[in-house]
């Protein structure tokens, strides 16, 4: 009996995750058929991709720009491809999955386009949820469609409640790795440099999530994201902390018992899991050696060294529009962080004052999330003009 091939599209194609989910499709080329690949800003690498994989349609971000709309041209035409908006592509009726796999607002129309339109939807996007959680769920539920989750823990959570419909959720509990700063004495983290941030002991990450994992913002987010993709009261999702990343979440059932998903700390595993459930096929990754391993360790996170952490839990509990706001000031504080404008330290100052100002809209529509997004940023970037490094 031969094997089902996957139809898929891929959004961010050159970032982290897209070129990791490109590896699983080189790894099972028969199972996955790319049918489009849309990038960021890397035109040459775009290029490289569709030269190799040959889908039937192209994006790039700022593709209405008359110089990337050329270049579009010229990589569609030398494949035989067609140059598609991701909105577009997301809608095309021959897909299975779309994968999400771009960073920010960018990925929102997409997804709730293919959900709407009945496609599954594998999702590495983490701001789309934070900011539109409630639309995505609603778009789903609509559509007849089912998000994916790719992130590590969330796959973890999804793969733990597979056999367990209409059983009771008593905790969802999320692991934190602690990130690449975790080891310093908290008085040192006001001079740490991007560099060290950006040296994750245990991932293989984009910039701006790698920076989030030490701040551990990218863990408050998620706590956001459990919330929506798994329908559970959000007071009822906790963070661990866990620094070998083995244990990737952990899911507390009605009658007690606790289920959890380990494995290697490599995001093809869930990138394959996304792309290939309900089946389980062979491993692309290096299974888990536990007895190798030897010890694990878990520990409550300490919100004091972590404010990210408690700033997002707090917009988390608000709701309306407070979690756009919140991950909108974040995106422009890591982006200045990483251009050495500020201090790390000063990246939960800019958000808990962007969150303090913030007058938030009740179960917002797309209009009012754009509008608080906008906001959030402009209010980030006035506060920044006011800080010097010291």
């Amino acid at each position: 009996m031969g094997r089902s091939v996957t139809h898929f599209s891929l959004l961010g194609s050159t970032g982290s995750i897209g070129t990791q989910t490109l590896d699983v499709v080189r790894s099972m080329p028969e199972r996955l058929s790319l049918l489009g690949l849309a990038a960021g800003r890397n035109l040459d690498l775009l290029a490289s991709q569709a030269r190799e994989f040959r889908p039937r349609a192209i994006w790039a971000a700022d593709g209405e720009q008359p110089q990337v709309a050329e270049r579009l041209r010229s990589i569609a035409q030398e494949i035989d491809a067609a140059v598609v908006p991701m909105e577009e592509m997301a809608g095309d009726p021959d897909l299975d999955v779309l994968v999400v796999g771009t960073a920010g607002r960018a990925g929102l129309e997409p997804t709730l386009a293919a959900l709407q339109a009945g496609t599954d939807v594998a999702l590495a996007n983490k701001e789309v949820v934070v900011m539109a959680g409630h639309l995505l769920r609603a778009a789903a539920d609509s559509g007849g469609s089912q998000l994916r989750p790719i992130d590590s823990e969330h796959s973890a959570i999804w793969q733990c409640l597979w056999g367990e419909e209409g059983n009771a959720i008593r905790r969802i509990i999320l692991t934190a790795s602690g990130g690449a700063l975790r080891d310093l004495p908290a008085e040192a983290l006001a001079g740490v440099s991007p560099a060290q941030a950006l040296d994750h002991p245990t991932w293989n990450m984009g910039k701006k999530i790698t920076i989030d994992s030490a701040s551990l913002m990218n863990k408050g987010m998620e706590t956001i994201e459990a919330r929506w993709l798994f329908d559970v009261p959000y007071e009822r999702v906790e963070v661990l902390q866990h620094a070998e990343s083995i244990v990737h979440s952990l899911v507390e059932m009605g009658d007690g018992s606790v289920k959890a998903q380990l494995g290697n700390p490599d995001m093809r595993l869930p990138i394959q899991c996304a792309l290939c459930y309900p089946t389980r096929l062979e491993p692309t990754v290096e299974p888990l050696d536990l007895a190798k391993l030897g010890t694990l360790h878990f520990q409550t996170p300490e919100f004091e060294r972590y404010p990210c952490l408690g700033l997002a839990m707090q917009a988390g509990r608000a709701a309306g529009t407070y979690p756009t706001v919140m991950a909108a000031a974040d995106e422009v504080a890591v982006e200045a962080f990483l251009q050495e404008q500020i201090r790390f330290t000063d990246i939960p100052t800019i958000i808990e004052r962007v969150m303090d100002a913030h007058e938030s809209t009740p179960d917002p529509a797309l209009e009012a999330i754009d509008a608080a997004d906008g906001w959030g940023r402009a209010e980030a970037q006035r506060l920044l003009a006011t800080m010097t490094v010291a």
